[in-house]
């Protein structure tokens, strides 16, 4: 979603398109031109945030899944010797049940410090500047919103249903959940400095508070996305399909960045009137479909 949507678009750049950063005494280019945005300019914002965090929890999750179905020789399940009793859950005769852990739990461990040797290999640690700082600290947030969402699942044991003894494992939540969850704090990041000691985020104007591990966070303001950009690789919401009717971010209101949507009808082919004939083909007519759109001006 659009950052800026409906706020003010940032100054064009005066610097020549063919301009190098770093001008060669040979090369002709003018040294008035400045140098690409770096840590404190575009690399920094919101949405590179989430990316950071989405990728991290990506390679926890993934290699936690991979250990649980055994695809790695370095992991397999989760050791559950030294771990405490699960607490029973509440229902009838839940007080008489025996429990222990048992089946294959996620050895998310394992793949927490498999995601933090890997996406935290380029940044660091120790480094003052902000950009490393930042980096860390969304990477730390994605594997987080894996490893503080663990479930404990149960199965339950006994004659006739009597359900005598429950064997329990820990379980990640699925990866859809994991999105959701970094979705929400992206649209509450927190945008920072860094402070004197090189070492520590400040959360920038009037904070409730400062972030906590699992807040995402920023140091840069995001272009204007709703017009199409080669410098930030965007290419704009002119011409994109959006929702009339919806309030959030995928509504015209929205995603059209004020400057209105227009309806247009387009004849989608789909597959239908399939049968299956013996044996073994499935055969289907084409029918034409008229679909509504809504489209970004």
């Amino acid at each position: 979603a659009p950052d800026q949507a409906a706020g003010e678009r940032p100054p064009r750049s005066t610097c020549a398109p063919r301009c190098c950063p770093r001008p060669a005494p040979s090369s002709g280019c003018s040294s008035s031109c400045s140098a690409p945005p770096t840590s404190s300019g575009s690399g920094d914002i919101r949405e590179t945030a989430f990316v950071y965090a989405i990728t991290a929890a990506g390679v926890s999750h993934a290699v936690t899944q991979a250990c649980s179905m055994g695809e790695l020789l370095q992991c397999s399940c989760e050791v559950t010797r030294s771990r405490a009793p699960p607490l029973p859950t509440a229902g009838p005769g839940a007080e008489a049940s025996a429990w222990e852990w048992g089946g294959c739990g996620d050895d998310v461990e394992f793949g927490y410090e498999k995601s933090r040797q890997f996406m935290d290999a380029k940044r660091k640690k120790g480094k003052s500047d902000i950009r490393t700082l930042i980096d860390l600290h969304n990477n730390e947030a994605g594997r987080l919103a894996v490893r503080s969402h663990m479930r404990t699942e149960c199965k339950c044991h006994g004659l006739s249903g009597s359900c005598s003894l429950h064997t329990c494992w820990k379980k990640m939540p699925p990866f859809r959940e994991v999105g959701a969850r970094l979705l929400e704090r992206f649209n509450g990041a927190f945008k920072v400095m860094g402070a004197n000691d090189g070492k520590t985020l400040l959360p920038v104007g009037r904070s409730i508070k400062p972030p906590d591990r699992q807040d995402l966070v920023y140091s840069a303001d995001s272009p204007d996305f709703c017009a199409a950009s080669r410098k930030t690789g965007s290419p704009g919401t002119r011409g994109r399909a959006c929702n009339g009717t919806a309030p959030d971010v995928s509504g015209c209101d929205l995603l059209c960045c004020g400057r209105g949507h227009r309806a247009e009808t387009v004849v989608l082919e789909e597959n239908c009137l399939c049968r299956f004939h013996w044996c073994c083909v499935v055969q289907c007519r084409k029918c034409r479909v008229h679909q509504e759109l809504s489209l970004c001006l």
